[in-house]
C-alpha cells in the first residue's frame, strides 16, 4: 500500500521505516531540510537498536523516502498518518498546533481520491472530529470561493476532492526496543466510524497481524515467540483515551512501588523481594515493578498532565493520577538524601553520574531523572561529571555536569558514584579497579541493578532503593 508519515520524529520515522520494512511503498515527510537530508543519507537522528539497518534496506529496495514536499507525501498516500509532536504547555495542556498545521494541509493537497488520516501523534480526546474539521478547513482556505452557508455538519460531502476518514491508532512503543514493539505488538488499537478506513487499517497491518517472516526476523533470540496479534476497534475517542490510560496505569504502578519501597527502607524489607512476591500474582505481574528513581522520559510525563488536565477541564479532579506524579517527584530527591547520609556535606564534593539517558537503549534525554538530579547537585555546590556510552555529544546541555568518555575518567578522584541508567554493559565494569580511582568508593545505585554483594567484594559501599 502507498503511505505517508509526516513527522519523521521518533513515532513517524519508527512507523515509516517499520512499514516499508514489511513491504509497504512509503513517504516520510518532514519541514526540517536538515534533518530530511540526513535521513535520505541513510542515517537516523536518533538512536534506537537496529532501525538505522532497516531503514538503508527498505531504501535500497526503493521502498522507503524522505521528502519535506507535504503535497508529494499527501498524493502519494492512501493512508496518511499525522505523527508531530504534541509537547506539553505549561499549564499541563497538550499543545497541538504542530497537529493542525499538518491537519489543515493535507486539506490544502487533497486532490479526489480517498484517504485515510491517521492520528498516530498522541492528541487529547475529541481530536479526531477536530481534525477532521481542520481538514475540512484546510480545504476551504485552498479553495475560498467554496460557500459553506448551510453546510451544516454536511460540510464534506458539498466539497469537490474532499474523500476522506479519520483514524485513530495510538502507538505503544518502548525506546530501545521500538522496532520489534512496531513488528510484534500484543494489540493495535483502531478507532473510528468509518468501516472503509477500518478495512484499509487492517490490509496495511495484514502482515504484522499474520506474523510474516519480516516481522520475524527483527525478534531478538532471547524473546519468547508472541501470542497472536489483539486488534481493537473502538470509536474515536475511546481510542485516544486508551493511550492515555495505559500509560497513565503504567506510571501509576512505578510510582506504587516506589512508594512501597520507601517504607520497605524503614521497616527493613527488600522490595526486590517484594516486588517477586507480588508479581507472582497474575492479577498484578511482574512489569513495571522495579523501584528506583522514578519514570521520565517524554511519554509519561505529558500524558499524565494531559489526563489530568482533561479531567479539570470536565468537572474532575483526578487525584490519583496527581497522586503518581507527586510520589514520582519526590523520588528524584531520594539520590540527594542517600548521598547526604553517607558524605554528610554535599559542597566541594566529586558525584560522578553514571547514565545519563532515562532508560537504556535510546539516547533520549527528555525528562531524565538523572538530568534533575544534576541540577540539584549543582546547587548545593557539588562538582558532578557524567558518562554516558550513547550520550556523547560535548554540546548536549547537562545542567552543569561535565561529560567524559569513560567510566574510569567518570570515577576519577570522585566521592560518589550514582547509577542513573540500567545500561546492560555497567553491570561488567571492573568496579575493583573504579574504586581504587575514587576518593571514597560509595555507589548509590537508583535501578537496584548491580549485585550488592559483588560490590561490596569490589570494596565499594553499596547503596540501593528499597533494600
Amino acid at each position: 500500500m502507498r503511505v505517508c508519515t509526516i513527522g519523521t520524529g521518533y513515532v513517524g520515522l519508527v512507523t515509516g521505516a517499520c512499514l516499508a520494512h514489511i513491504g509497504h511503498d512509503v513517504i516520510c515527510v518532514d519541514n526540517d531540510l536538515a534533518k530530511v537530508e540526513l535521513l535520505q543519507s541513510g542515517q537516523s537522528p536518533i538512536y534506537e537498536p537496529g532501525l538505522a539497518e532497516i531503514m538503508r534496506s527498505a531504501m535500497a529496495s526503493n521502498r522507503l523516502k524522505f521528502t519535506t514536499d507535504l503535497a508529494r507525501g499527501v498524493e502519494h498516500g492512501e493512508i496518511l498518518f499525522i505523527a508531530v509532536g504534541t509537547p506539553s504547555l505549561p499549564n499541563g495542556a497538550t499543545n497541538t498546533k504542530y497537529v493542525e498545521a499538518v491537519a489543515k494541509g493535507i486539506g490544502k493537497h487533497l486532490d479526489g481520491s480517498y484517504k485515510v488520516i491517521v492520528n498516530k501523534s498522541t492528541v487529547p480526546i475529541g481530536s479526531g472530529d477536530w481534525v477532521k474539521m481542520l481538514v475540512l478547513d484546510g480545504v476551504i482556505e485552498n479553495q475560498p470561493q467554496l460557500s459553506l452557508v448551510g453546510a451544516g455538519n454536511h460540510i464534506q460531502s458539498r466539497l469537490p476532492n474532499v474523500q476522506f476518514d479519520v483514524v485513530s491508532n495510538p502507538e505503544f512503543l518502548r525506546e530501545g526496543s521500538a522496532i520489534y514493539d512496531t513488528l510484534n505488538p500484543d494489540r493495535i488499537v483502531l478507532g473510528s466510524g468509518s468501516q472503509r478506513a477500518i478495512d484499509l487499517m487492517l490490509d496495511l497491518y495484514a502482515p504484522i497481524i499474520d506474523r510474516c517472516p519480516q516481522t520475524q526476523e527483527l525478534r531478538q533470540a532471547d524473546r519468547a515467540v508472541p501470542a497472536p496479534v489483539s486488534v481493537l476497534t473502538t470509536d474515536l475517542g475511546s481510542a485516544e483515551m486508551i493511550k492515555y490510560a495505559a500509560n497513565a496505569f503504567l506510571a501509576t504502578k512505578i510510582s506504587f512501588i516506589n512508594e512501597i519501597a520507601n517504607i520497605c527502607e524503614r521497616v527493613g524489607a527488600d522490595v526486590t523481594q517484594v516486588s517477586q512476591g507480588i508479581g507472582l500474582d497474575s492479577r498484578i505481574g511482574n512489569k513495571f515493578l522495579n523501584a528506583g528513581i522514578g519514570w521520565g522520559g517524554s511519554c509519561f510525563p505529558k500524558d499524565l498532565a494531559a489526563l489530568i488536565h482533561t479531567g479539570a477541564d470536565y468537572g474532575y479532579d483526578a487525584q490519583l493520577l496527581k497522586a503518581t506524579v507527586s510520589v514520582n517527584q519526590g523520588q528524584r530527591a531520594l539520590v540527594i538524601h542517600k548521598l547526604q547520609k553517607y558524605l554528610k556535606i554535599l559542597k566541594g564534593k566529586t558525584v560522578g553520574i553514571l547514565g545519563l539517558a532515562f532508560k537504556p537503549d535510546t539516547d533520549d534525554l527528555r525528562d531524565a531523572p538523572a538530568l534533575e538530579t544534576i541540577a540539584m547537585l549543582v546547587r548545593l555546590g557539588v562538582k558532578v561529571k557524567a558518562y554516558d556510552p550513547i550520550v556523547t555529544d560535548v554540546h548536549v546541555n547537562l545542567a552543569g555536569a561535565t561529560l567524559v568518555n569513560s567510566p574510569e575518567l567518570l570515577a576519577a578522584d570522585c566521592d560518589a558514584i550514582v547509577l542513573m541508567t540500567e545500561w546492560a554493559e555497567f553491570q561488567s565494569l571492573d568496579y575493583q579497579h573504579l574504586a581504587t580511582l575514587m576518593r571514597c568508593p560509595l555507589t548509590i545505585d537508583c535501578r537496584n541493578f548491580l549485585s550488592a554483594a559483588k560490590m561490596t567484594e569490589a570494596g565499594f559501599t553499596y547503596v540501593g532503593i528499597g533494600v
